[in-house]
């Protein structure tokens, strides 16, 4: 009698994911996942979360029930899974009664592998019937959602720990990006995994470029940004709904595809952005943070927050949805005292036992946008991990800051703050020292302060950067429900009395600073025939449109370069190609194939000296 025996993980991996080798510590957690143990599954975005729980999914045999917050993520992960031949389905609110009915179906013959459920779903009438559908492991994604302390608190996720009771023995996965040591614990606790089952990854992604810039002239930044990136699919999250459809209009005007998203849109009109977006019809997404989260589109190659966001959490799972294909990406955060002031507001509304601890996160998120040492080391310590070297590739480390005696700079601005009896904002005492008759300066009277016109030498940007970096040190005050307005602390005596040397960051104008630093090294497209790299992605297109999905689920920017630079010219030779797995060998490798002979024989005959 002939046994079947499981498939290996690294066969899997091999013939349905199309991956050589595994990534640090996936092998280790889907072993431990195998033997019918617990896991907390900490990793960046991009760095592998999935095939944690989708190898053992496979090398086992039952149902592997996956936890998802969010529709689109379901979406989007069901569908790569069905490309790369995986029996993967989901239960859903987008789904009628004849669908869901089919799901159930296959779910009940035992011909699922992989079932995605929102936690609502779940509880909402779907528990109870758990135990005959022989489940073999549950996979908790976005686990963070979990914790009290998360950045995007979930109460329906609270009820996770009642599996514990609903399917006694079945192991549990939870997994997440974006947790710190609080919020671990929390997991933990709440999911009764025990401690020796932590598995953390480095948090670093280093092909982002992390960048800062003071919040002046941002469309002007935008633009010239844009223009270092043509054509390139980015995001740019904003803190409002009108703020999102502003830029995306302004950025149209300038003769980009750019679009808003924003939960006050028509569910289908969301929709289409993110289709659109989703399979290269759209570049720009100007949007709030009710887009990308489990959007798993490859070749985002940028993201800007336009505002301020109000925690680290969110702002490192935000950027991280650049680059997931590992190649190089950049990120840009505008920083201005307006953006926290609107924070702070956002405050007024939530959970009072909340508000001290969203205070002390917007803190920590406004120390990294004022950093003046390494961004990335302040951002790998929020999360617990102590790099010992700068990382070299933020705007910080390219520029290092140059310090001066800024004593006098700082008591001209303290004495301008003084005089108007702490009821002028930080752009209001930068004018009245520039000697400014603007009518916000003469109406109060403040044209008559002996202050006035006593900065002179200096430029308005230099005076909002000044008086910037006092508020960060502590020697000015920001009454944010005051509409801004700037008062004295009890640093600032000493200094008006010549009592207390301050230093000062140097300050540099934009276009200092982008002359000064190191020109962006170009994203390789491919590292053999460029036009043979383009011919495989009008060929990936023609694919996608006729099947009906993103370009990346048929196979991604890397597989291209990875084909482009190998030019398989046989099935064997193409089942080398990273991303290719024996589905999309199936189905693509002939086309894929013929098109890499067809532009090579083009070559030749358009350069006869190559034959």
């Amino acid at each position: 009698m002939m046994v079947n025996m499981a498939p290996l993980p690294r066969d899997v991996l091999r013939d349905v994911f199309g991956y050589q080798s595994f990534l640090p510590l996936q092998e280790e957690i889907i072993r431990r996942s195998l033997a019918g143990e617990d896991a907390l599954v900490l990793m960046p975005t991009g760095g592998g979360k999935s095939l944690c729980f989708q190898v053992p999914a496979l090398c086992r045999e039952g149902l592997t029930l996956v936890i998802s917050p969010l529709v689109a993520l379901m979406k989007d992960q069901v569908g790569a899974l069905k490309a790369n031949g995986v029996a993967a389905d989901f239960l859903n609110s987008t789904q009628n009664a004849i669908e869901a009915e089919r799901v159930m179906t296959r779910i009940e013959a035992g011909t699922l592998k992989l079932l995605y459920l929102s936690p609502e779903r779940l509880f909402s009438g779907l528990s109870g019937r758990l135990s005959s559908w022989n489940i073999g492991l549950v996979a908790i994604d976005e686990a963070h959602c979990i914790s009290f302390w998360g950045h995007d608190f979930r109460p329906e996720y609270t009820k996770l720990g009642q599996l514990r009771s609903i399917l006694p023995g079945v192991p549990l996965m939870a997994l997440t990006a974006t947790a710190d040591p609080a919020i671990r614990r929390d997991i933990l606790a709440q999911l009764a995994i025990d401690e020796a089952a932590v598995y953390q990854s480095s948090f670093d992604r280093p092909n982002l470029h992390l960048a800062v810039l003071p919040g002046l002239k941002r469309m002007e930044r935008i633009v010239d940004f844009l223009a270092r990136h043509p054509g390139q699919a980015g995001i740019v999250y904003c803190l409002s709904r009108a703020g999102t459809e502003e830029l995306a209009e302004k950025l149209r005007v300038k003769g980009h595809r750019a679009r808003a998203y924003h939960a006050g849109m028509a569910t289908e009109d969301r929709s289409a952005v993110q289709e659109a977006f989703l399979r290269d019809d759209l570049d720009i997404v100007c949007a709030t943070v009710a887009f990308g989260m489990g959007i798993d589109k490859s070749n985002v190659r940028w993201v800007i927050h336009y505002n301020l966001p109000k925690n680290l959490e969110g702002f490192y799972q935000e950027i991280g949805r650049a680059g997931r294909d590992g190649l190089p990406a950049d990120t840009l955060l505008f920083y201005s005292y307006s953006d926290v002031a609107q924070q702070l507001k956002f405050m007024d509304d939530a959970n009072p036992d909340r508000r001290a601890l969203l205070a002390a996160k917007l803190e920590r998120m406004k120390q990294y946008a004022e950093a003046l040492q390494c961004r990335r080391r302040i951002l790998l310590s929020y999360f617990g991990e102590t790099p010992e070297t700068d990382c070299g590739h933020c705007d910080v480390c390219e520029n290092p800051p140059q310090t001066f005696d800024g004593t006098v700079t700082a008591q001209k601005l303290l004495s301008a703050v003084y005089r108007t009896g702490g009821r002028a904002t930080a752009r209001q005492c930068a004018l009245i020292l520039r000697g400014s008759n603007a009518q916000e300066v003469v109406e109060p009277g403040w044209h008559d302060l002996k202050t006035f016109g006593a900065g002179k030498e200096l430029k308005f940007e230099e005076w909002m950067e000044y008086a910037s970096q006092l508020i960060n040190a502590g020697y000015v005050g920001v009454s944010y429900d005051r509409g801004m307005t700037l008062g004295l602390t009890v640093l600032s005596n000493p200094v008006l009395k010549g009592e207390r040397r301050v230093p000062l960051v140097k300050f540099r104008s934009f276009e200092e600073k982008k002359a000064a630093a190191p020109q962006p090294k170009a994203v390789s497209t491919t590292d053999g025939d460029p036009d043979l790299y383009e011919a495989l992605k009008a060929v990936r297109r023609r694919i996608a449109d006729e099947v009906g999905v993103p370009a990346y689920v048929v196979f991604s920017d890397k597989t291209l370069k990875d084909m482009a630079a190998k030019a398989p010219r046989s099935r064997e030779q193409f089942r080398q190609v990273h991303g290719v797995g024996e589905a999309k060998l199936e189905h693509y490798g002939t086309v894929f194939l013929r098109a890499i002979e067809e532009q090579q024989n083009r070559g030749r005959s358009e350069n006869p000296s190559l034959n």
